[in-house]
């Protein structure tokens, strides 16, 4: 797909201004000298930091939204709510029914999943390149219409889940809090 065909997508799925609020802040060119990775950094009229990398090695395509939102920004004895908002965001949305999101993206061939940690909440897809329009419009949907979607059964099964994985990944495993007690150590 070429570069501008892909630009023009992004820029209509996610943003409802015009294409002169658009402005590319940073472009990385391939280098003879050094090895660098080429890219594109567009500021949409929303708010949105957009980075486009071409890859033609492969017919995927890799859509990976980032949040600046993470444990850190927690409050003291608060802690879980990044990850738990992470979970909740995999619940649907009033257009994409509960499990849908993974079962329309196993379905196209893809993978995905998110992550949180102290400084960011990230969600990542891979699908095959034809995949492109429904990798955006399940970002677009989870970014637009999910609040409605939010019900007190979702809300407690993923709270149940979030603290489940507390307790196998950290509190029941040797060292498994050392991440914790090191950050409170380092950053009093």
């Amino acid at each position: 797909m070429k570069l501008q065909n892909l630009l023009f997508t992004l820029l209509f799925l996610t943003s409802a201004v015009g294409w002169s609020q658009t402005k590319l802040v940073e472009k990385v060119s391939k280098s003879a000298d050094e090895v660098v990775i080429p890219y594109e950094k567009y500021q949409l009229g929303n708010g949105l930091t957009l980075v486009i990398h071409e890859d033609h090695s492969d017919p995927l395509v890799h859509v990976d939204i980032t949040y600046h939102v993470g444990s850190a920004r927690e409050e003291l004895n608060k802690s879980g709510f990044a990850h738990f908002f992470e979970h909740m965001m995999f619940q649907g949305s009033e257009n994409v029914a509960d499990e849908e999101h993974f079962k329309l993206i196993t379905n196209a061939g893809g993978t995905l999943n998110g992550s949180t940690n102290r400084d960011r909440t990230n969600y990542y897809q891979t699908t095959p390149s034809n995949q492109l329009e429904l990798l955006l419009w399940l970002e677009a949907d989870r970014m637009g219409f999910f609040l409605d979607a939010v019900t007190q059964e979702k809300f407690e099964v993923q709270r149940e889940t979030v603290k489940n994985e507390k307790g196998q990944n950290y509190d029941n495993r040797p060292y498994g809090r050392w991440s914790e007690v090191n950050a409170a150590a380092i950053y009093p």
